[in-house]
């Protein structure tokens, strides 16, 4: 018997396969919505849905399945360099932004939103599809279509809780210009799905950008946080920031009250163990494979020490590396370029995390009998040591996640316990720069 595309899709949907990317949601013309957002944030089916349209969101989903070696084929065939870890690319470099309003405004370099507004300005793009956070619940992101300089800054830096950028897929496809996108992995893979079949709801989409990815939190992060400094009720946030101030910045929250709470940014990352969402200990794409340009943070003590914020780019298309060139020429960007060894011992323990942990972690769901995301291709191998560590990280996320632990955490100050998840990440750092070793050949 054939199952239809909405039973298989409504399966992912109440799974930890689902990602939260927004698409279903966008397509399903308000008969599929996200239900409390401030909660679970899962989507859910709210009226009935023809075959033709269920078919539609079924080949839009990320959740279930993106085959990376098929649309490396497809949209990076020509790239001179790929690594399995890399993914393909035209060229990696470490820099910043000129502009120095657009790198003190950004989560790292400010080189995302410094091309995004290079591209405005010489009209190659009408607007860009991104995050800001919502002016009706500023505790809260939102997608929207910026057009304007202030708007592509007011979207600027990492936002850490669940988003759905995919929400705005009808306006993108109404649209009337060219389009820039801007999304983690799991949102630019549903891109990428779309454009395979020439779905007319990316039509106007020219350039895709984003981020490295690391996991993201449910908004229980933010409600735990403002426990444990005393304060119940999130609807009095005023303003949220995830990387406030100079880099690599520090969390705020701004109250209706005048209260200002801060932490510095890693000893905030305290919160990922107790409210990470599941699907993203399963996405394997660190650096944001399938994009035109991505970035992310330098880190390296050579420039975690200077403060002022650096980005490691990854050029990964001809379009992508024609930006970098001329912005570099017209004195707009800071691109030095480096090897990959460097670029991949610069960033080890995501790499870890995220193509070796991620890997081991579906298998592990597989053994547990449930349904696991196919990527086209696998990476195995490891040591016992790292399958050891795995089961002690699985186990950690597992009992951290539970309501107690929340409790627990939230009696001891986030300095503390910042501290001592930083001190944590550094010994992290240092264990897994030997894959180096590994998987340069």
């Amino acid at each position: 018997m054939c199952v239809k595309s909405i039973d298989k899709l409504e399966k992912v949907m109440q799974s930890e396969l689902c990602n939260r990317c927004g698409s279903c949601v966008g397509l399903s013309r308000g008969k599929i919505v996200f239900d409390d957002k401030e909660g679970r944030y899962v989507p859910k089916l709210v009226d009935e849905i023809d075959d033709k349209v269920a078919d539609r969101l079924w080949a839009a989903c990320s959740g279930k399945e993106f085959n990376f070696p098929g649309y490396n084929q497809q949209f990076y065939a020509n790239a001179p360099h790929f690594h399995e870890y890399t993914g393909s690319y035209q060229e990696i470099s470490i820099g910043y932004a000129q502009d120095a309003e657009v790198r003190s405004n950004a989560a790292s370099g400010g080189i995302i939103s410094a091309v995004l507004l290079f591209l405005l300005q010489k009209k190659h793009i009408n607007g860009v599809v991104t995050l800001r956070m919502s002016h009706e619940k500023p505790w809260l992101s939102e997608p929207f279509i910026a057009t304007t300089r202030e708007e592509i800054l007011e979207a600027a830096q990492s936002k850490y809780t669940i988003s759905s950028v995919n929400e705005i897929l009808p306006e993108m496809e109404k649209f009337n210009g060219n389009l820039a996108y801007v999304g983690i992995p799991p949102q630019v893979q549903s891109i990428r799905k779309l454009q395979k079949i020439n779905d007319p709801s990316v039509k106007n989409v020219k350039y895709i950008f984003g981020p490295f990815y690391g996991n993201t939190l449910y908004f229980s992060s933010i409600k735990s946080f403002l426990k444990s400094y005393g304060e119940k009720d999130y609807t009095q946030i005023k303003k949220l920031y995830f990387r406030y101030g100079e880099w690599p910045g520090n969390m705020r929250i701004e109250m209706q009250s005048g209260r200002i709470i801060e932490l510095k940014k890693f000893h905030a990352n305290y919160l990922i163990p107790f409210h990470v969402l599941q699907n993203s200990l399963y996405c394997t794409d660190f650096t944001n494979e399938f994009t035109d340009i991505s970035g992310g943070d330098a880190w390296a003590p050579v420039y975690e020490e200077r403060g002022k914020g650096f980005s490691m780019i990854i050029s990964r298309t001809p379009q992508g590396q024609q930006i970098i060139d001329e912005m570099r020429s017209e004195g707009l960007l800071e691109a030095n370029p480096i090897t990959e060894e460097e670029a991949i011992t610069m960033h080890s323990h995501g790499y870890d995390f995220k193509k070796r942990g991620g890997f081991i972690r579906i298998k592990f769901r597989k053994l547990t009998g449930k349904n696991i995301p196919d990527y086209g291709y696998q990476l195995s191998g490891f040591q016992m040591s790292r399958y050891l560590m795995e089961v002690v990280i699985s186990a950690m996320f597992l009992i951290l996640r539970s309501g107690l632990a929340r409790w627990t955490v939230e009696q001891f100050s986030p300095k503390f316990i910042g501290g001592i998840f930083e001190k944590a990440r550094d010994l992290w750092k240092k264990s897994t720069k030997a894959i180096k070793y590994n998987i340069l050949k």
